[in-house]
């Protein structure tokens, strides 16, 4: 299975941005988390493609980009044009999800689906299959720093079971609240790409990443 520590950069510091997405790289990190919102289907408004565009430029990590947006079948082709790999979208966010998955794979993108909290794992019936990687959120979206929600690892155990039941290779990711305290309650219950913000970007960024992978690589070694 393949795991990664997955920081996400509406946890950095704007300010420094290039500087911290290059200490994070430089450390080790493979993905790179982007979180997108449009303040209609989440309250907060974040950042969109120019700024994906701009730390592609300097950057080989894997792009997860995660758009928190209404109607994101709209924007497909712009999050390609600006460099991302991966588009995750919400399932409570998309008119038609199925032809929202169908149209970022065939934009050369892997497609991810997000559920929130109250979300239930039914939604997922008929599109799993068709999924790279399905992204269960342990906080209600919209700001980063929350606590992570208890009752999440039982759904995220619950879909690991759905996956391995249809004998699928499909990606559990968790977002939300992950950090020292919680990652290996994730790592547990099943999931295998973590997403941590204030854990990575709050502090030495350098030393949080190697704390985290630790935690990761034990888990990978059992």
């Amino acid at each position: 299975m393949n795991y990664q520590l997955c920081p996400s950069i509406l946890s950095a510091d704007f300010n420094r941005l290039g500087e911290q997405i290059h200490e994070v790289e430089t450390a080790g990190v493979k993905w790179l988390h982007i979180d997108v919102m449009d303040g209609d289907f989440v309250p907060s408004i974040s950042y969109g493609m120019p700024v994906i565009t701009s730390i592609r430029r300097e950057s080989r990590m894997f792009f997860d980009v995660h758009l928190m947006v209404t109607d994101p079948e709209r924007y497909i082709a712009d999050f390609k044009k600006s460099g991302a790999d991966m588009l995750t979208v919400h399932a409570e966010a998309c008119r038609h999800l199925d032809r929202t998955i169908d149209a970022i794979r065939e934009a050369g993108m892997k497609a991810g689906v997000a559920l929130n909290p109250a979300t239930p794992l039914c939604m997922l019936e008929h599109v799993l299959h068709k999924t790279d990687m399905v992204l269960i959120m342990s906080v209600n979206p919209g700001f980063g720093g929350q606590s992570y929600i208890p009752e999440s690892t039982r759904k995220i155990r619950m879909l690991r079971e759905m996956i391995a039941q249809r004998g699928l290779s499909v990606d559990v990711e968790v977002d939300g609240g992950i950090n020292s305290q919680t990652i290996d309650t994730v790592l547990e219950a099943g999931a295998n790409i973590i997403v941590a913000g204030s854990a990575v970007f709050s502090g030495n960024i350098t030393e949080n990443i190697r704390k985290l992978t630790e935690r990761i690589e034990m888990r990978c070694c059992k």
